[in-house]
């Protein structure tokens, strides 16, 4: 478990980035040497140049992708989207098998999805919106029973 991707965030109940695993950095690495083999017969400086580029480009685009898994008041919060806890149905705990074959073939195709690949375990959380199409959440996480322990006890404390 990686301690830096699930430190909280002032003032959350729960909070967890989304960080890219290290073989996903070390894939980075990999193709920015290949982008930059690419041009190395044209120039040697604009081969070190395009590894350079390409690998701060693709460093940036993990960075600023990667999501916020936060239970903050009564609010869960997974990337982009929030819902009020009081919204909240079930909360289940997936183990790595479990969440395979939810965002697999138990997937439905109107779930919100805040999954990442490199994260095994994750959580489904249940929406009981009757005017939400949206059955349910699926949401990554490298410490699935806190995140759901956090929204149990959020929905609990806000009735």
């Amino acid at each position: 478990m990686d301690a830096a991707a699930s430190m909280p965030s002032p003032g959350a109940d729960y909070a967890e980035r989304l960080r890219p695993a290290l073989w996903i950095w070390a894939a980075v690495a990999v193709v920015a040497v290949l982008a930059g083999m690419v041009v190395a017969p044209l120039s040697g400086t604009a081969a070190v140049l395009t590894t350079l580029v390409v690998g701060a480009l693709l460093a940036v685009a993990l960075v600023r992708g990667t999501p916020l898994v936060a239970v903050t008041g009564a609010t869960l919060i997974a990337g982009r989207a929030k819902v009020p806890v009081r919204l909240l149905g079930q909360v289940e705990v997936l183990d790595a098998d479990q969440m395979r074959h939810a965002r697999g073939p138990g997937l439905d195709a109107r779930a919100y999805l805040c999954m990442r690949g490199w994260i095994a375990t994750g959580v489904r959380v249940g929406i009981a919106d009757p005017e939400d199409p949206t059955p349910y959440w699926l949401i990554s996480s490298r410490r699935p029973e806190a995140l759901a322990g956090a929204i149990t006890a959020a929905r609990a404390a806000r009735g």
